[in-house]
């Protein structure tokens, strides 16, 4: 976290899917957020890591090696890392954890407040909220499980069970942008601007995919 004796700064992108990390979804707004921060701290832009992230709901870091990388610049050239997008990312204990853990100064462009001690400090408080968000989310689940089955409902596919786990898992995935959701019905925007927003943004839906009628239609209905 930005202790502001850096004048170097390495950005670190991100996208979800291949498709997004081929047309370049997001990655203009990352930039520009990136841009802002740099202008307004006064550092100078070296080097750029942009994430093409696989293999859906995967925490391994083997999963990230651009981040990999963009730690290993920042702390071999004494540079600020900055992470374009915290956001959907603001619940995976290992991310955090790495950050927390890899020595390397980070700030935030989409988050500019954390930074410096009270920055390590807020992700360590981000990090200790996603375990226990993701035990207690577990921890419903077996509950669910548990309970159908001594009702003696019938297990599998089409199952109460299984809607149980299902539900449990589409809350698990709304989580990281239900606030963002929150903030722009609240503004008063129609549904189509509100797809128009987060597709802009490169805010990927619970999915992982872009913003349709359907799937925010259906994220709303779930808030």
């Amino acid at each position: 976290m930005n202790d502001h004796r850096h004048t170097k700064a390495v950005a670190y992108l991100r996208v979800s899917t291949d498709r997004q990390g081929k047309s370049g979804l997001g990655l203009d707004a990352q930039r520009e957020a990136v841009a802002r921060y740099i202008a307004a701290n006064g550092l100078e832009l070296t080097r750029e890591y942009v994430e093409v992230e696989t293999g859906k709901g995967s925490n391994a870091l083997a999963r990230r090696p651009e981040l990999v990388g963009a730690l290993a610049e920042a702390k071999r050239t004494k540079a600020l890392l900055i992470v374009a997008k915290l956001d959907r990312l603001a619940r995976n204990t290992r991310f955090l954890l790495t950050l927390i853990d890899s020595g390397a100064d980070v700030a935030f462009a989409d988050m500019p407040q954390v930074a410096g001690p009270m920055g390590r400090f807020i992700i360590t408080q981000m990090a200790a909220v996603a375990e226990l968000e993701a035990g207690l989310i577990s921890q419903r689940t077996k509950a669910a499980l548990a309970a159908a089955k001594e009702r003696g409902q019938e297990l599998g596919k089409h199952g109460k069970i299984q809607a149980a786990r299902n539900k449990a898992e589409a809350a698990e995935r709304l989580a990281p942008v239900a606030p963002i959701l929150r903030e722009l019905k609240a503004g008063g925007m129609t549904l189509r601007q509100m797809i128009a927003a987060l597709n802009e943004q490169g805010v990927a839906s619970p999915a992982g995919g872009k913003w349709h009628l359907g799937n925010l239609h259906k994220a709303l209905g779930r808030l």
